[in-house]
């Protein structure tokens, strides 16, 4: 199988944020929201800065919980070196991180992850005395179960339905069997079809918990690339947050600084908006079946919507013997894994990396290093079918990300055998009433409205004739039309990008084994374009 490798700047999608593309541009005025833009230079930087802050005694802690998580899961050699790697001072992480999605949700899940292993990849070649382990941090103490409990599948939305409360990663995986069977009956019958099938039963029916299926999923996907996958929800690697969490929850800090962080944000020119609020304090109380905002009032604190209280010494009591029971929020939980983690650089989408462009001051106020902050990869898969009928309707690359009656006007444009384009017209209207504003100038100025008026209308009534004739060609090529309108549909489902929407199992039909491989390939983590992957 051969492809083809386009590339279109963000910004030219029209699908990321001003933020984001101003970002990419390394505008000055957000230079002082990030600690140095990605690229390969800059890390030699962030090596000695993470080097001189992580202790081997964290590096410790560190191994010893991803030996006891992966401890009924098979290794494969290059996950277990980077496992072993991980004391020695050298060693330094990059990470992604995504939620629990059911069978990895949409595509970027893969996304994420292959742009985090070449990155390590790229990083091992420029500094080779070092090591690279490439992270899959794994929310497994979200809840909000109904962002993760579907997957889009053939134009189906395939959800699992069950009550669920408290951490995601708790939940057991009853139930999951009804959607093996729906979704099943949608796959077919091929040999990438059974091999989809055995692949979820394998991580969800053979599996207790949704933290347990999701790390055989991502270990069966990426292991032999050497992905480590971590479970933050760790009563050993949450020891290591207790002095954070105290000063977050007792000093309020963090609330105050990202505060500070988001008005400097707004007062910019560029109307970046808010992706997220700090609150007083960052953190949940999480037992089985519960995650809840810890709160605070007159100097106690309370665990919303429930019973249980304390006053500030049995809060950091409870903090310091059970820390597995302290749940950090999307403001603490960055923190929370460069904390644990001898961490260089955080791969995410565009709506992670405007949050994490609030937390700079927080990081500081907390004494630890801000991670360099990478875009993730974007990728828009075209098929050979997709392809010919790309070629077939003259349809460019760049023409495609075009909204569509955009996209449909301009293409009418061409290929009607009709002169739709009144631009003549209008330039030789706009001479004759040269002429008569020559005119008006020598007599009343009264006479000077009349003129631009008429100007006006006339004007107006040629762009509704050139409408109207637009109208007319669509109709008489109404066939045109549907065909264009069809494919632009299917390489932009729901009019968003295929990779927020699609399950990587529908490509994984078309082309088996070799997606992951044609991926990684694809996917240049530093290159910083949106990548358009033909095949043929």
């Amino acid at each position: 199988m051969s492809m083809d490798i386009d590339c279109l700047p963000f910004k030219n999608t029209g699908y990321f944020s001003k933020l984001i593309c101003d970002y990419l541009a390394e505008k000055e005025e957000l230079a002082s929201f990030y600690n140095r833009f990605p690229n390969l230079a800059g890390f030699q930087k962030q090596i000695a800065e993470k080097k001189a802050s992580f202790s081997v005694a964290n590096r410790k802690v560190l191994q010893k919980s991803l030996l006891n998580q992966y401890e009924n899961y098979q290794i494969s050699k290059c996950t277990q070196s980077h496992i072993n790697s991980i004391v020695d001072e050298n060693a330094f992480t990059v990470v992604t991180g995504h939620q629990l999605n059911l069978f990895t949700g949409p595509l970027y899940f893969l996304y994420k992850i292959i742009s985090t292993i070449n990155l390590c990849k790229d990083l091992k070649k420029a500094y080779p005395e070092q090591h690279f382990v490439p992270i899959y941090w794994m929310a497994t103490e979200d809840h909000d179960f109904e962002e993760i409990n579907y997957f889009n599948f053939k134009g189906k939305k395939i959800q699992w339905n069950k009550d669920a409360s408290g951490a995601v990663g708790h939940l057991n995986t009853e139930g999951l069997e009804e959607v093996l069977n729906t979704y099943a009956d949608l796959l077919g019958t091929s040999v990438n079809a059974t091999a989809l099938k055995e692949l979820f039963e394998a991580a969800y029916i053979k599996h207790n918990t949704l933290t347990e299926a999701t790390r055989y999923l991502a270990n069966a996907l990426f292991g032999e690339y050497g992905l480590v996958i971590i479970d933050g929800d760790d009563a050993d690697l949450k020891s290591l947050l207790v002095p954070y969490a105290k000063k977050d929850i007792m000093e309020q800090i963090s609330h105050q600084v990202v505060s500070e962080t988001i008005d400097k944000l707004q007062n910019l020119e560029g109307d970046y908006g808010v992706q997220v609020n700090p609150r007083e304090i960052n953190y949940f109380y999480l037992v089985d079946g519960l995650r809840e905002r810890i709160l605070e009032r007159n100097g106690r604190y309370y665990v919303n919507d429930t019973k249980i209280e304390f006053s500030s010494e049995e809060l950091v009591l409870e903090l310091e013997k059970y820390p597995e029971r302290f749940s950090p929020n999307v403001i603490s939980r960055p923190l929370y894994q460069e904390v644990i983690l001898p961490n260089l650089c955080y791969i995410g989408g565009g709506g992670e990396l405007a949050y994490w462009l609030e937390l700079k001051a927080a990081f500081t106020s907390m004494e630890v290093p801000f991670p360099m902050l990478l875009l993730r990869n974007s990728a828009l898969v075209i098929t050979t079918k997709q392809k010919e009928k790309l070629d077939k309707l003259n349809v460019s690359i760049s023409d495609i990300f075009l909204k569509q009656n955009t996209l449909i006007n301009k293409k009418i444009r061409q290929v009607s055998n009709i002169e739709i384009d009144f631009t003549p017209q209008k330039s030789i209207l706009e001479e004759q009433f040269k002429g008569l504003y020559d005119l008006a100038e020598q007599t009343d100025k009264s006479f000077l409205g009349a003129v631009k008026a008429q100007e006006v209308k006339q004007k107006k009534g040629l762009d509704n004739l050139e409408k109207r004739l637009l109208k007319a060609q669509k109709i008489k090529l109404a066939d045109h039309v549907s065909r264009l309108a069809e494919l632009q549909n299917e390489l932009f489902p729901g009019k968003s990008l295929q990779e927020r929407n699609l399950n990587f199992s529908e490509l994984y039909l078309e082309y088996g084994e070799a997606l992951v491989p044609m991926l990684f390939k694809a996917l240049d983590p530093l290159k910083q374009e949106f990548v358009i992957l033909t095949t043929a």
